[in-house]
């Protein structure tokens, strides 16, 4: 069996009609005229599944590499819980119009309506020009007779908890939470590996809206702070969420460093937001020999708006970085099976 190691995979763009022009470019790419709403860097979603962009797995696609490997990608525990199935969806997302006002369902009702699992996510914001904001929860109780009224008035951002954002801010979204991102912002997204959204409201859109189904997946609870808080600090990851499916850190690093990863038993996710770096295999973990991946495969360039899955089974590396004079600014994500 081939010896695993980073992945890199071939762009997936989503076209929708809130989106933006800014994730071409952002990936090194000619820009065009195309409203491309999301990138999905690493999907095993259904009729969006990633395909291998590098090495000699190139070709092949995430579901059918998770399917074969199983353990070797996921890890022992992570394979334990979710089997074969890939069990995140990293994005990137660019808003130029505002988003939907929406909620997704957790994981017991996802799988008794749609078979699969729920979504909960995080939001990484890139970008944000001046005065644009995202809503994230309620601003004061209500009850779900008062949302639908107010949905059907056109009056339900009234009630919801508006926050401005600039680049740096993070969201946790658990499932339940009423949402939305707003025009003019971009950000990277972690999520479950999900793609089940009820759109509650549309500002108008000729759009369907899922709000019957939506009642009973909102959490009504009202927060004190809905950000995610946390301090920057060089050369140090510094966890931004933790949660039963999945722990993302922020590392912002101008010298080389080493991450030995395999006490998490999980595959790892690095998001590429700012500069470039280099990963390197230093040794592998689950094979009958020791083994490490062909030469060519060891060593893999992840660029600024590009992303890298490391599967379990190679999780002890080196990342350098080559952003001269510069910070290289990366998004880490993986589960946590110590704590969970």
């Amino acid at each position: 069996m081939q010896v695993l190691y980073p992945l890199l995979f071939e762009n997936n763009f989503r076209p929708v009609i809130w989106g933006g022009n800014r994730l071409k470019p952002m990936k090194g790419l000619p820009a065009d005229d195309e409203r491309i709403g999301e990138s999905w860097e690493i999907s095993a979603v259904e009729g969006g599944v990633g395909v291998v962009a590098n090495g000699p797995l190139r070709g092949q696609d995430l579901a059918s590499l998770t399917a074969q490997y199983g353990a070797l990608m996921l890890g022992s525990a992570v394979a334990r819980r979710y089997g074969s199935e890939f069990p995140l969806l990293v994005k990137y997302i660019d808003a130029e119009s505002d988003l939907s006002i929406q909620v997704h369902p957790g994981d017991e009702l996802a799988r008794q309506r749609h078979g699969c699992m729920g979504k909960t996510e995080m939001w990484y914001v890139m970008k944000a020009q001046p005065g644009a904001c995202l809503y994230a929860g309620f601003n004061q109780q209500i009850t779900p007779y008062e949302l639908q009224k107010r949905v059907e008035d056109g009056s339900v951002c009234e009630v919801l908890q508006r926050h401005p954002v600039e680049a740096g801010d993070v969201f946790f979204i658990p499932a339940g939470r009423v949402h939305a991102i707003c025009g003019g912002v971009m950000v990277a997204e972690i999520q479950q590996s999900s793609d089940i959204t009820y759109r509650i409201y549309d500002y108008g859109r000729p759009r369907e809206l899922h709000t019957a189904l939506a009642m009973e997946a909102i959490d009504f609870t009202v927060m004190a702070d809905y950000r995610s808080r946390y301090t920057h600090c060089l050369n140090k990851p510094v966890e931004i969420v933790q949660s039963p499916f999945f722990t993302v850190k922020l590392l912002e690093v101008d010298r080389p460093f080493h991450r030995k990863l395999f006490k998490y038993d999980s595959f790892i996710v690095y998001m590429c937001l700012e500069g470039t770096c280099a990963i390197e295999i230093r040794s592998t973990q689950g094979y009958e020999k020791k083994a490490m991946p062909r030469a060519d495969a060891c060593v893999v360039r992840l660029t600024q708006g590009n992303s890298c899955l490391i599967p379990a089974s190679v999780a002890d590396f080196n990342v350098t970085p080559a952003n001269p004079g510069g910070v290289t600014r990366l998004l880490e994500a993986y589960i946590d099976n110590k704590n969970y």
